[in-house]
C-alpha cells in the first residue's frame, strides 16, 4: 500500500495534494479506502463551483456493496470534477482504484484557509492510523 509523502491526509481517508502556487489542490480517496471500498462502480460529485466548508460532504463514492461520502478536506471551491471518471465524461471510476493518487484524482479546489492545512495528516500519521 501507497502512502506519498507529498500528500496530506485524513482521518476519512482523503488525500490532498496542494500545487505549487499554495492555493489550488487535488483531492482523492487513499489506497487504504479503495482497497477497503472494493472496485468502484460510480463516483459523484454534485458540489462543482460551490463553497464548501472544511469536513463537508462534497460527493459520494459507490462499490458493488456500499456507498461512502467524501468529505472536503479543508475549506474551499470546488473548481473541476475529474471528467475522467464521471459518468458524463470517461466514465470511469476503476481509475480511483488503479491509481488512486495519480489519474484517479476526484476534484481540484481552490483553498481557501490554507491554515487548515495544518490541521492534516502527514504520510508517516496516516500510515500509523491505518495501520
Amino acid at each position: 500500500m501507497k502512502f506519498p509523502s507529498n500528500l496530506k491526509y485524513t482521518q476519512e481517508h482523503e488525500w490532498l495534494r496542494l500545487e505549487n502556487d499554495g492555493k489550488t489542490a487535488y483531492v482523492g480517496i487513499t489506497d487504504f479506502a479503495q482497497s477497503e471500498l472494493g472496485d468502484l462502480v460510480y463516483v459523484e460529485v454534485e458540489t462543482v463551483g460551490e463553497t464548501l466548508g472544511k469536513d463537508d460532504i462534497f460527493g459520494t463514492v459507490e462499490a458493488v456493496k456500499t456507498t461512502s461520502d467524501l468529505y472536503l478536506p479543508v475549506s474551499g471551491v470546488i473548481l473541476e470534477f475529474n471528467e475522467a471518471i464521471s459518468e458524463a465524461g470517461g466514465d470511469n471510476p476503476g481509475l480511483v482504484n488503479s491509481d488512486p493518487y495519480g489519474e484517479g484524482w476526484i476534484i481540484k479546489m481552490a483553498v481557501s484557509d490554507p491554515d487548515e492545512l495544518n490541521d492534516l495528516l502527514d504520510s508517516t500519521a496516516y500510515q500509523e492510523l491505518v495501520g
